[in-house]
This record gives structure tokens, C-alpha cells and sequence, in this order.
């Protein structure tokens, strides 16, 4: 059987490995505000756990037990703040204070009022129970039509901890377990130690398999996002797209896209610089998002051209999009004086058929052919996509063919 103090710098190692290991999580990742509560967490573990060892060298003073148990406790509560943070959940210092006030006063009263074990043990094991079910909760609650791998390991683990600290209160309390004592571990009290040692690690395992899940969704997110205006890229385009039309072909519902296309912005960037430029397209960017609705997909498909998917909307509704975006452009534009730029648009719209399938390409190639009627028509307007062949097919200008290939 092992002795007190090598169970107990076990326990502290263990929480100072797991403590550096956050801190430097935290110091990689400033953002990641879950892990500055794990990294106290850990920390305030391995100062409640070397208290604790300090009963070995006071062995009569219970002292050290009133310190270890409430700063224990506040590492749970701690534990449980980083999972709130991680699930975006405000924080509640005070529920932390009442929690650890708790096991502060409880224990205090049960050393010094009235000396008696099993109370100790009810108020320690209540004060860790708490937090811990309030972040069960979180972790095993689905987020976005999915639970964590992480956070379902965590929760396993919080369940397993769970259960040791009730069968052990429950032994205590009826007298029907062994003796409980830091002073002489009994060769349960030893193994209870080993376990909950390996479960921390554990615990702290599954927390990290959230952070890497979180981390690596993001670098996702920004892989389909524009680096200039923020918007959605061409990748996200043709993911939106392909969605769309296989909900579409399931439904038989339509949807619409807009094609955009800024009118003589190879010019703006040649007279005025591409700062000039680039701050053009974040301008329209701002004013178009003000026209969507809630659902609306904008993108910046490259150099001057966006695209705007309208999910669940009839060809009509498109134009009336693209109205609107025209409309704020051109009131932008009325208001512009001196050296501001006004910025004005063609716009191409189209709606999914059944004859597109899942073809995203043959949608963008249909709005492409409206927005190719309106550079036709003078620019600065919006066209609908008519399916429709002309009856008298009309002989093309070489500037005709030339505007073709370009959309």
C-alpha cells in the first residue's frame, strides 16, 4: 500500500502537469477564454491537494483539511466555469463564492463547533456535486445537433466522480465502508486516491479534446471565409449551393441566387490604388447585409463579384433583393461628395429549377446569363433569368461575345 504523502504528490504533480499544460494552451490560444478557468482550476487543485499533506506534518490540527476542502472546491466550481465559458454560458462568480462559502462555513462548523466526520464529508461531497451536475448538464446537452466527443468523454467522467463521492459519503454515513482517514489511508482509501487521480487526467483529456474540436471548427470557418470583407468565399459558395439543391430536389421547393458584379471597378483600382479598392468592396459589403434577411448567404467569389443565395425563395422574391440592394447602393451613391467613390452595381438573378438538379454550376451559369443582359442593357440595374429562347435569334458583336465569356 502506498504512504499519505506519495499519494498525495501524486495528486498535486498530477495537477501541476495538467495546470502547465493549460496554461500554455492559454498563452497559444488568448481567445480561447475557457481555458484561463481550467488553468485555475488545475492550479487551485494541486495548492488544495499539497494542504492536504500538511495534515502529515500537523497531524493534530484539522487546519489543513478546512484549507484543502475549500480550495478543492473551488477548483470544481472553477472547472465548471471553463465549461460554461466553452458552450458560450455566462458565469456566475457569485454562484462560486456561495459554493465555496459553503464548504468553507460547513466544514469550519463540523471541525471546530461539532467534530464529526460524516458531516464533513456530506458538506465536502455536496459542495463538489453541485457544480459538477451543472456542468454535466452542458456536456451532455447537444450543441448545434451535436455533443462534443470531448464533452461526451467529460461527461462520462463527471458521472464516474459522481458516483465514488455518493458511494463513499453513503459508507461514511452509515458505517458500513472502511474508516476514512488522511492521517492512515486503508488500502480502499488508497485506491479511491489512484482512481480519482486517473479520472482528473481523464477529465482534463476529454476538456482538451473540446478545445482541439473548437480550434479546429474554427480554422475550418475561416477557410471558407474572405479574408477582405469577411463574408463567405467561393468554397462556401459551392458548399451553400450544393446544399441548397439537394434540399431542393428533396423538397421540390426553390431557391434563388443573385450574381453581383461592381460596375467599373477596374477603374476605381487603376485611378485610385487598390486600398481604394479594397475598402470599395468591404463598403458594399456592410451595404448589401443590410438589405438581406435572416437565412440570406452573402459571398465574395472573387476580385469584384459576389453572390447572394437566397434559401427557400421564388425568382420574384430574388428581385426584390436585388431591388433593394440597388436601391442602398444608389442612395449611397446620391450622398457621395468629394473624394468619395459611389459604388454601383449589375445583378444577375436566377432560380433554382428541377431541370438543374443538384448542379450548382448550371443555377450560377443561369444568373451569370442575366447579369450578362444587364452589362448588355447599360449596367447600374438587375435582370431575372428567362429560360425562354428569343424567337429570332440576334447576330453578336465581337463586345457581345467578349461580355459573354466574361460572365
Amino acid at each position: 500500500m502506498l504512504s499519505v504523502p506519495t499519494l498525495w504528490t501524486v495528486f498535486v504533480i498530477n495537477f501541476l502537469a495538467l495546470g502547465l499544460i493549460w496554461a500554455y494552451v492559454m498563452r497559444c490560444y488568448p481567445s480561447f477564454e475557457a481555458a484561463r478557468f481550467w488553468t485555475g482550476s488545475a492550479f487551485t487543485a494541486a495548492a488544495g491537494a499539497a494542504m492536504a499533506t500538511l495534515r502529515v506534518v500537523f497531524p493534530d490540527s484539522l487546519v489543513p483539511l478546512l484549507f484543502a476542502g475549500t480550495t478543492l472546491v473551488l477548483a470544481i466550481c472553477l472547472a465548471t466555469m471553463g465549461i460554461q465559458r466553452f458552450f458560450t454560458r455566462p458565469v456566475s462568480w457569485l454562484r462560486t463564492a456561495l459554493t465555496t462559502g459553503f464548504a468553507f462555513v460547513g466544514l469550519s462548523f463540523f471541525i471546530f463547533v461539532y467534530d464529526s466526520v460524516p458531516a464533513r464529508m456530506t458538506v465536502f461531497t455536496i459542495a463538489q456535486v453541485l457544480p459538477m451536475a451543472m456542468g454535466l448538464k452542458l456536456l451532455l446537452t447537444p450543441h448545434e445537433g451535436r455533443i462534443n466527443p470531448g464533452a461526451r468523454l467529460a461527461g462520462v467522467v463527471t458521472i464516474i466522480i459522481m458516483t465514488i463521492l455518493a458511494v463513499r459519503l453513503t459508507g461514511a454515513v452509515t458505517g458500513m465502508g472502511p474508516g476514512f482517514s488522511y492521517m492512515h489511508f486503508t488500502p480502499a482509501q488508497s485506491v479511491v486516491i489512484l482512481v480519482l487521480v486517473f479520472l482528473s487526467m481523464s477529465l482534463n483529456f476529454g476538456f482538451l479534446l473540446m478545445a482541439m474540436d473548437r480550434l479546429r471548427n474554427e480554422v475550418a470557418d475561416l477557410a471558407l471565409l474572405d479574408d477582405l470583407t469577411g463574408v463567405g468565399n467561393r468554397r462556401y459558395l459551392v458548399q451553400r449551393l450544393t446544399e441548397e439543391c439537394a434540399r431542393s430536389e428533396r423538397s421540390g421547393q426553390p431557391f434563388a441566387l443573385l450574381v453581383i458584379d461592381l460596375d467599373g471597378f477596374k477603374g476605381i483600382n487603376d485611378t485610385y490604388g487598390h486600398a481604394v479598392g479594397d475598402a470599395c468592396l468591404q463598403h458594399f459589403t456592410l451595404m448589401a447585409q443590410t438589405r438581406l434577411r435572416p437565412g440570406d448567404m452573402l459571398a465574395r467569389t472573387g476580385g469584384d463579384e459576389f453572390c447572394i443565395v437566397l434559401p427557400s425563395s421564388t425568382l420574384r422574391e430574388g428581385a426584390m433583393i436585388a431591388r433593394r440592394v440597388l436601391e442602398v447602393c444608389r442612395a449611397d451613391a446620391e450622398q457621395c461628395t468629394g473624394n468619395d467613390i459611389p459604388i454601383a452595381v449589375s445583378i444577375g438573378v436566377a432560380q433554382w429549377t428541377r431541370e438543374m438538379g443538384g448542379f450548382p454550376d448550371r443555377l450560377i451559369a443561369a444568373a451569370d446569363h442575366a447579369l450578362y443582359d444587364v452589362k448588355k442593357a447599360g449596367r447600374n440595374g438587375f435582370a431575372v433569368y428567362d429560360p425562354a429562347p428569343p424567337l429570332v435569334p440576334e447576330a453578336e458583336t465581337a463586345a457581345d461575345v467578349a461580355l459573354r465569356k466574361r460572365a
